[in-house]
């Protein structure tokens, strides 16, 4: 797959899939909301991670970060939306990694999309991947 100039090859994608791990919630602030839950995944690369909020075990939102891309899916509007992240900017108060703003994409990049399928399909046994995947 090639991506920003730079060819991923089905290695390369799986290798990415498999660092993603799980951050301890205790970490993320919570929502006060019953059944609402909020789940990280930080993958091997920095600024590599995907948020998630669930609404009684449904995704209603989730971000995906990878080498200054997004993409994001809200429930109250289902569609993709792709945009760039200013995480690799290092001039200014953007540095600090907890500052993290997104400018969405003019056009959708269906390439990116297809990028992060491709990286969600590598780990099968991650229920919320699965249920990722159904939102494409």
């Amino acid at each position: 797959m090639n991506y920003r100039n730079h060819i991923l090859d089905k290695n390369e994608i799986a290798s990415l899939g498999a660092s993603l791990r799980a951050i301890e919630p205790t970490l993320l602030k919570q929502s006060s909301q019953e059944g609402i839950k909020r789940i990280w995944f930080q993958g091997g690369e920095p600024y590599f991670d995907i948020f998630f909020e669930l609404n009684n075990q449904e995704i209603t939102w989730f971000q995906f970060t990878l080498r200054g891309k997004s993409l994001s899916w809200c429930s109250k509007q289902p569609i993709l939306k792709t945009g760039i992240t200013n995480e690799l900017v290092v001039d200014d108060i953007s540095f600090y990694a907890a500052s993290k703003i997104v400018k969405n994409d003019q056009d959708t990049d269906q390439e990116f999309i297809d990028l992060v399928k491709s990286i969600l399909q590598t780990r099968p046994e991650v229920e919320i991947f699965i249920k990722t995947l159904v939102l494409f």
